[in-house]
């Protein structure tokens, strides 16, 4: 089974009213919730970083601005803030510096990524190649993959880069069907992300944010596998994540 991070953003932006909206789903069995690193100034996510965290919730920040001076700015943010888990952007050489002396789980793009709402270019095999080099380096922890920004095999592109990663792989975009949960699950992946889907009212229930949620993890926690185990930056409890990868949370 993956599990289930419930993002606060919509088309690849953090939804204006996040905090609100995050109250709708705080009755629910998430254990994981993120937002972006846009939409929002950095004090309103810091306020609903806190407001997660009082939940007894993890954060995850995902960086979809590319240019190298922007993913720097939000990896310091991220920090500031207090993130439990960074996804995304491709400037590892610059990020893994500010972050790999932290317990801040670190989980950059594999492969090839443009625009925004963010595309992932490339092969298959390069793709894969890329995930097993990044997961190669200490302090990155795992892959974001966006699976489902991906123009080929999508269950093929999975496989082959949870076979590849030295760590686990987050799917990212566009998880916004049963079918597309459950071949996240088939594949082995650790997590998945899902925010725009429960905002359109995506899945077949109530459109209540708090139904949307509640359905997804109905889907994740459905035949097919044990409910994940927690995971932190010393977690050896799932495949390549040893605990000598990083220091272990005090």
């Amino acid at each position: 089974m993956s599990e289930f991070i419930f993002m606060l953003t919509r088309d690849d932006v953090t939804v204006g009213d996040a905090l609100e909206r995050y109250a709708e789903v705080r009755g629910s069995g998430l254990r994981w919730v993120g937002f972006k690193d846009v939409g929002l100034p950095y004090e309103q996510l810091r306020t609903l970083a806190d407001a997660i965290h009082a939940d007894d919730r993890k954060v995850a920040l995902e960086v979809v601005s590319l240019d190298r001076d922007s993913e720097v700015r939000s990896a310091e943010a991220a920090l500031e803030i207090g993130v439990d888990l960074l996804m995304g952007g491709v400037h590892p050489e610059a990020v893994l510096p500010l972050v790999a002396p932290t317990n801040v789980l670190y989980f950059p793009f594999p492969g090839r990524v443009v625009g925004h709402p963010s595309i992932l270019e490339g092969s298959v095999d390069e793709i894969a190649a890329s995930a097993r080099r990044l997961t190669a380096q200490r302090g990155i922890h795992g892959v974001d993959l966006l699976a489902y920004r991906f123009a080929g095999d999508v269950p093929q592109l999975m496989d082959a880069v949870v076979a590849a990663s030295v760590g686990p792989v987050v799917v990212a975009g566009s998880v916004d069907s049963d079918e597309r949960i459950r071949a996240v699950k088939r594949s082995g992946a650790w997590a998945f992300t899902v925010g725009s889907a429960v905002f359109d009212h995506a899945f077949p229930t109530s459109v209540s944010a708090a139904a949307q949620v509640d359905y997804v993890l109905d889907v994740v926690r459905s035949p097919g596998g044990s409910w994940p185990l927690p995971l932190d930056s010393s977690n050896s409890g799932l495949p390549g994540a040893p605990a000598s990868r990083a220091p272990s949370k005090a």
